[in-house]
């Protein structure tokens, strides 16, 4: 437990639609202590769930932080914040006051991500396609963080004369563009279920289930499975077992590792992300194995006359399990986050 006065020690969090992320940090530091959990159906709201947190600490309203650097999974540019995946919604103005907070920043989780990057070592990190990759990363040109969960995060990060500077975007809604005949028809139905197609509605949990129950319907074959989970799991049956619960799980997980590729490369095209790409969120650590197999570095690197340019791209998984908190840390005192 820190023992620092409030002034010296900082609340950080990394709140996305299901998990709210919690832990405090000295002063400057990027060393988190007393790391929690919590989940978001259980508690009514950003502030009860904080106050439940510090309940936990044993810390009374004398000896709470007065500042802290938050991290939500949505748009956090006006006043009012509203989780695009759950149920929060709360003024910052009212969060300021009911924690007593004399410094407070609410950024994006994935502005958070992409400030944790740096601060991660290189044993946190998976090479993907490391056979094909002509290059290892410039340290001068942009980053790009990348990487499905509750949805789709999507962010950059640029050096700076002094800071590293992120670049906060909502790239997780781009339209989705197919690149084969199967892509063709799982836009059809998509587009039937949802009118717009963003890639985030593939690219997510939710997602994964569903491109499971469309190629179904394209096949004409039953899908059981009635979650992301499920799929998963069926896939690493299949995988590694060699013997299939249903013949579309694992179809659907690789079709869903390429077409992150696709967006991956497109999305470092855009960037000019030369200095590698990351693999963050809850879903590819989990399917390490089914990720490294599938088409992902063949569909990144796909691009025509600019293959060249996204083969020397290195893309790395992130492992390290607290990227969001530890970039919350690096935001609290960096000039260049707002």
């Amino acid at each position: 437990m820190i023992t620092e006065s409030p002034s010296r020690v900082a609340l950080v969090g990394d709140i996305g639609g299901t998990n709210a992320r919690l832990a405090l940090v000295q002063s400057g530091s990027h060393t988190l202590h007393e790391i929690q959990t919590l989940a978001c159906a259980d508690h009514v709201g950003l502030v009860d769930a904080i106050q439940t947190y510090y309940q936990s600490l044993g810390l009374t309203l004398e000896n709470q932080p007065t500042q802290a650097c938050l991290a939500f999974a949505c748009p956090v540019h006006d006043e009012h914040v509203k989780m695009t995946n759950n149920h929060w919604e709360f003024d910052k103005s009212d969060v300021r006051t009911a924690l007593r907070l004399e410094h407070f920043k609410c950024i994006n989780d994935f502005t958070a991500m992409a400030l944790g990057v740096p601060h991660i070592s290189t044993s946190e990190r998976i090479a993907i396609g490391a056979e094909v990759t002509t290059g290892t990363g410039n340290d001068a040109s942009p980053r790009l963080v990348i990487g499905p969960g509750t949805g789709l995060g999507v962010a950059g990060l640029v050096r700076g004369a002094h800071n590293w500077i992120p670049l906060a975007t909502e790239g997780g809604h781009v339209g989705f563009a197919p690149t084969d005949d199967i892509e063709d028809g799982l836009l059809t139905i998509f587009r039937r279920w949802h009118g717009r197609v963003s890639v985030e509605r593939l690219l997510c949990g939710q997602g994964m289930l569903e491109i499971y129950q469309a190629l179904g319907e394209l096949r004409g074959l039953p899908t059981p499975l009635k979650s992301a989970a499920g799929v998963s799991q069926a896939a690493h049956a299949q995988h590694h077992q060699g013997q299939p619960d249903d013949p579309l799980a694992f179809d659907a997980v690789l079709r869903f590792m390429k077409i992150l590729g696709n967006v991956a490369g497109d999305a470092a095209l855009t960037l000019g992300a030369r200095g590698g790409v990351y693999l963050c969120g809850g879903v590819l650590p989990r399917n390490l194995d089914l990720l490294t197999q599938s088409d992902f570095r063949r569909a990144f690197t796909d691009k025509n006359r600019m293959s060249r340019y996204n083969a020397a791209i290195p893309t790395w998984v992130v492992t390290a399990p607290w990227t969001g908190l530890l970039g919350a840390a690096e935001a609290l005192h960096n000039e260049e986050v707002a």
